[in-house]
């Protein structure tokens, strides 16, 4: 494996997308969103190798059932712009087993997220083409101690250097700022998660008894290589070649579109 693919996506009701739409792409079944009452059917999917819900301790164990998980979470946001949950495509060596590459996976999950308190939909994807994949899908509101969905932010007053209020322009209010709960929307976690994808593939190519075909998470050009990025087909581009109708001259990238 000589290529390191991972991409990040939000999977928002303002565009249109569902989590539950998501969940039953990755998973390969067929799901109902009660939020609006559409179905999505994806059990003619061949190449799903592997599912699984990790759940952190202080998520009900009913969410391991996706169809719940995912169907409480467009349940609980119900504002027309909201952020659903988070989407990652991640390619895998196609020199380890299924087995192998499943536990890359749970593992790199466990510590990145459900540690954290996401809970994660996992799918393990081959078509045999040689591009084994996972799909990862995350929740973005955290959990409280009882299991109860808590907030993504809060407001908290701006204070002076004598920690009084400072007053807003408004006449009787103040000045407030928005804090978010958890650091999962730190803007420093995309590349950190890379890192630690980059050295899990590495670790695990190297406990098979590999001493080449390393992946690096830098781009080409900060790696000082000329080589053309590969770029994601979604389905529209997918759709059009096989209508015969040209779209371009990119590289395909390993997996398949994501279904969100």
């Amino acid at each position: 494996m000589d290529f390191f693919h991972w991409t990040t996506k939000i999977v928002s009701r303002n565009k249109g997308k569902s989590a539950v739409a998501a969940s039953a792409y990755i998973s390969g079944t067929k799901m109902e969103n009660t939020w609006d009452g559409v179905t999505h059917d994806y059990t003619r999917k061949k190449h799903v190798i592997y599912t699984e819900v990790m759940l952190p301790p202080n998520a009900p164990r009913e969410y391991a059932d996706r169809s719940l998980l995912w169907n409480s979470v467009e349940w609980n946001e119900t504002k027309a712009n909201s952020q659903l949950a988070r989407s990652i495509e991640l390619a895998l060596p196609a020199e380890l087993s299924h087995e192998q590459n499943i536990a890359l996976v749970r593992k790199l999950v466990k510590k990145l997220f459900v540690d954290k308190g996401m809970c994660a939909d996992v799918a393990f994807h081959d078509k045999g083409d040689g591009n084994p994949h996972a799909h990862i899908l995350l929740t973005m509101r955290p959990l409280t101690p009882d299991g109860k969905w808590g907030d993504k932010s809060r407001l908290e007053y701006v204070l002076d250097a004598d920690g009084n209020r400072i007053p807003a322009r408004q006449k009787g209010r103040w000045k407030t700022r928005k804090v978010y709960t958890t650091d999962w929307d730190d803007r420093g976690n995309a590349e950190r998660w890379r890192a630690a994808a980059a050295d899990a593939i590495n670790e695990a190519l190297r406990e098979a008894g590999f001493t080449q075909g390393f992946v690096d998470p830098r781009s080409y050009a900060d790696q000082g290589v000329q080589r053309i990025p590969m770029v994601h087909e979604g389905p529209d581009a997918r759709a059009m070649e096989k209508r015969g109708v040209p779209h371009g001259g990119w590289r395909k990238e390993p997996g398949d579109s994501p279904g969100e």
